[in-house]
């Protein structure tokens, strides 16, 4: 009687068994009192069942998408459809919640081809199997298609860093250019709310203030493109996006692209998960933060205009893929990025750059074999597939 269980406490003799905690009943759904919850919800800490959580959460999504006035009856929507996760529950919620309440679209799947070895192609064929279960017209643009290039043949000239500086704009671009060609009204992107935060906390980081106000838009508004776009999923918890998956079976793809360790993001997106361990709320109070951002009355942001060679909307005489692709054109893959004013204005000025100001935009060393470029065509051919010839970088510089 009294004895230690603990072995370092015991003089000897056969071992007392500890304790059995006595079983508990699993956890009631919060919702309906009836059912064993599922799980607890991450954003909000209620236990609730399968059921339960699923109507819950198509509810909140039916909620945002009418406070936020994001479509009006009629309109044709783009769904930026890449196949992972967040695209696909937003999909088949749209198309759900459209049959539901009346809302009156004509949705669309639009993806984009990045030219991403292994990777794009198995997510692409993911978006292709949620098109022939869910019947919605798809259309893929590629990179190559518009820019002449691919992401794997940018990664070969410009080397482990920036990638997803190119994609990021190109992909952007993409995204607005094959809405147009769908006659779509409006885009409508899978962002959450991780997402939402991890731009925001960018852009504190970078001190971007425009960015950081078109980034955290909730209407039609957000964004930076010629085609409006929203974000119907931008107050909903990654994890409850992946959960909300799980339960309806949705097949999507789940593998990181192959350039994204590298991004910028990443460590932005680690930072974020540790605020949200030691605080839950961080992820919504970020987004929060970036909606309700206040501005001096002086601070004057960059106007938006329409780039000189293309036809996009700028803040500049040209956007920023005419300058990455002028760059990737001339074997100068860092003409485009980072602090290279200067030589941008020599090369305008028609002035030769040095060896070494070449090599610091990226130019192959002398004696290196340089890639052999693509055939791109001849701008203003018939051969050209749409878009070619409109986004044609021609070889003088003036920016």
């Amino acid at each position: 009687v009294g004895q230690c269980v603990r072995p370092a406490c015991r003089a000897g003799g056969a071992e007392t068994p500890a304790p059995t905690a006595a079983p508990t009943m699993p956890a009631t759904c919060s919702a309906c009192g009836s059912s064993p919850a599922a799980l607890r919800r991450p954003k909000t800490g209620h236990a609730l069942c399968r059921a339960c959580f699923l109507a819950a959460f198509e509810e909140e999504t039916h909620r945002a998408i009418v406070a936020g006035r994001l479509f009006r009856p009629g309109e044709t929507v783009a769904i930026g459809a890449s196949g992972g996760k967040d695209s696909t529950v937003l999909a088949h919620l749209l198309q759900l919640l459209d049959q539901r309440h009346g809302y009156g679209l004509h949705l669309l799947l639009l993806s984009v081809d990045e030219g991403i070895t292994g990777y794009r192609d198995a997510s692409l064929a993911a978006v292709r199997r949620h098109q022939r279960r869910s019947g919605l017209p798809l259309h893929v643009v590629s990179y190559r298609q518009l820019y002449g290039w691919s992401m794997d043949r940018i990664a070969r000239h410009l080397g482990p860093r920036n990638n997803c500086t190119f994609c990021g704009v190109f992909r952007r671009q993409a995204l607005d250019r094959g809405a147009l060609l769908m006659g779509a009204d409006k885009i409508a992107t899978g962002h959450n709310a991780d997402d939402v935060a991890e731009t925001v906390l960018m852009n504190f980081l970078r001190g971007d203030v425009g960015r950081l106000r078109r980034g955290a838009g909730a209407g039609p508004a957000g964004g930076e493109g010629a085609v409006p776009r929203c974000k119907p999923l931008r107050h909903a918890y990654e994890k409850e996006i992946v959960l909300y998956a799980y339960f309806q079976g949705l097949d999507y793809f789940s593998t990181e692209c192959v350039y994204a360790p590298q991004a910028y993001r990443g460590y932005a997106r680690a930072l974020l998960k540790d605020l949200e361990a030691a605080r839950p709320s961080a992820v919504a109070d970020l987004g929060h933060s970036g909606e309700r951002l206040s501005l001096r009355p002086d601070l004057r942001l960059p106007a938006r205009g329409t780039c000189q060679r293309c036809g996009y909307v700028a803040s500049q005489p040209l956007c920023k893929a005419c300058v990455l692709l002028e760059g990737l054109d001339r074997g100068l893959p860092k003409l485009g990025i980072g602090k290279y004013r200067r030589l941008r204005d020599k090369l305008r000025d028609g002035q030769p750059l040095t060896q070494e100001e070449r090599r610091r935009l990226g130019a192959p060393a002398e004696g290196e074999p340089s890639e052999e470029q693509e055939p791109r065509g001849e701008p203003g051919t018939d051969e050209e597939p749409w878009g070619r010839r409109e986004l044609r970088v021609p070889r003088d510089l003036d920016f």
